[in-house]
């Protein structure tokens, strides 16, 4: 295997011995070899170079997927700063507390992949900048001081803000070692070769993106497949054209399989898709069934988060199987439950675990111990065989009449009906007590009501797990990766639940 000490030089590897390999389908269908990706990159390092940035320094990269997200995201790689990807869908306000609290060189904006950029490089004074790598535009935000540089691969490579963070930001710092570890696992699982064809839906600003997208594919010399922004008809239309890998969400499958049916498509049929994946959300039996039956695939669970490099554990099973957990751990790395508990808190330990929290080492030292080893703050149980299981976020659990409600298990219920596309339950304090409410997405409002899905669930749920509401409705509030944004949930259908 060869070995790295900085993630561009994965792409060097394949520039070197198949230059002319297809390495990147832009969003709007430009090719872009290895050879050439080689040379994007060397553009945008000579432009940041331009305007200050050094080794050491932050370069927030506001984006939607494109060829310049990548060829920036390495350019930081080659120059030793810190790249810090975000969403362009991003508000002015939460993109002002980044970019105060990390501090950046630069503000880089792939406008020509997001109006949001746009807008956004607008409202910053941005310059534009042309090369092989696309456009962009770049500001200068203020003073900013590098932070101290390490020769080996635990240089700092990228800094994420996790979705949803309220409050102060919170910056997951990841070394060249966690991603590069992230990347050769992700493609060992999925048997990445040069000539796979990977579909880049998910946000390269997100890890699972970012690591088990574009590191995992620059690794084994395999090209991406690029969208601008997750559209199930682009979709559709990709795996008919080429696509033989597909990392997703559950929510991209669900919208995937809703959109075929619409088209009268119930199989994919006729695809070079070889490899299907989950993640980031809970899967269910029947949902699962389904859509192993429309890819003729196994459908691969796995399980990660920000501060693991996206993965801590996957499943390798074959189609058909019955089991929804998220498998067993990654090789050469370990995951246990808290105090060796039957259920309990999950956590990690290994090459995959975050160097911590950028300028917040309490928030560090109360997620991580002195041994490594990394606190998810997820609730989860093995079982006979080793494989973990899921049971809901520590946070998320619902203290009805006494009892644990695992959200998890409400969600499976629901989404076995039919006209239910996927759900998100949440709990709300009440005079004492709390309250369980469902969220259903599903395929039109006339399709099923209320009444009908507290039946559908009563013979599959003790009487305190099931919901005392249920809001229908064509679309639950999403982050860019596809992820149910349940903080959200009780504000966005306050009217409903009058």
């Amino acid at each position: 295997m060869t070995s790295y000490t900085r993630i561009h030089e994965t792409v060097g590897r394949w520039a070197t011995t198949t230059p002319d390999a297809l390495a990147l389908l832009d969003f709007d269908g430009r090719p872009l070899t290895y050879g050439e990706l080689k040379q994007a990159i060397k553009e945008a390092k000579a432009d940041l170079l331009a305007e200050g940035v050094q080794p050491g320094d932050r370069v927030l990269i506001v984006s939607e997927n494109s060829i310049a997200t990548v060829a920036f995201l390495f350019a930081c790689s080659c120059i030793d700063a810190w790249a810090v990807p975000i969403n362009a869908r991003m508000s002015a306000d939460e993109i002002t507390r980044v970019t105060g609290h990390a501090k950046p060189r630069a503000i880089v904006l792939t406008t020509a992949s997001s109006t949001d950029a746009t807008a956004h490089a607008k409202r910053l004074g941005a310059g534009s900048r042309y090369g092989l790598y696309g456009q962009v535009a770049i500001a200068i935000p203020g003073p900013s001081a590098p932070e101290p540089v390490q020769e080996g691969p635990e240089q700092i490579a990228v800094m994420l803000y996790t979705t949803g963070t309220t409050g102060d930001p919170k910056g997951v710092m990841l070394s060249h070692a966690n991603l590069l570890f992230a990347g050769q696992a992700s493609a060992e699982l999925r048997g990445l070769a040069p000539g796979d064809r990977v579909y880049g839906g998910l946000p390269i600003t997100h890890v699972f993106g970012l690591a088990s997208m574009i590191v995992a594919s620059t690794r084994a010399g395999a090209a991406v497949r690029l969208q601008a922004r997750f559209s199930p008809a682009a979709l559709f239309e990709a795996l008919q054209d080429g696509i033989t890998v597909l990392p997703a969400v559950p929510q991209m499958h669900a919208l995937l399989m809703q959109h075929a049916r619409e088209q009268g498509v119930a199989k994919l049929e006729g695809a070079a898709l070889r490899y299907v994946s989950s993640g980031a959300a809970p899967l269910d039996p029947a949902w699962k069934r389904e859509a192993e039956a429309f890819y003729g695939l196994p459908l691969q669970n796995g399980y990660g988060m920000t501060e693991c490099t996206a993965g801590l554990a996957s499943t390798i099973n074959e189609i058909g199987d019955p089991d929804t957990s998220v498998g067993i751990a990654l090789p050469g790395t370990e995951v246990r439950i808290k105090d060796g508990a039957e259920t309990g808190e999950i956590e990690a330990r290994g090459p995959h675990v975050m160097v911590g929290y950028y300028r917040n080492p309490e928030a560090t030292q109360a997620t991580m111990t002195a041994d490594g080893w990394l606190s998810t703050g997820d609730i989860g149980r093995f079982d006979d065989q080793g494989r973990l299981h899921i049971v809901g976020r520590s946070k998320e659990i619902i203290i009805r009449s006494g009892f644990n409600v695992y959200p998890q298990e409400v969600e499976a219920a629901l989404n076995d009906h039919p006209a239910v596309v996927q759900s998100a339950v949440v709990g709300r304090k009440v005079e004492g007590n709390e309250e369980v409410l469902a969220f259903v997405q599903v395929t039109a409002l006339d399709a099923t009501d209320e009444e009908t899905l507290k039946a559908h669930v009563a013979d599959r749920l003790s009487a305190y797990k099931r919901p005392s509401r249920v809001v229908l409705t064509l679309e639950l509030p999403a982050a860019p990766t596809g992820k149910i944004l349940k903080h959200k949930l009780i504000e966005t259908f306050a009217k409903d639940l009058e």
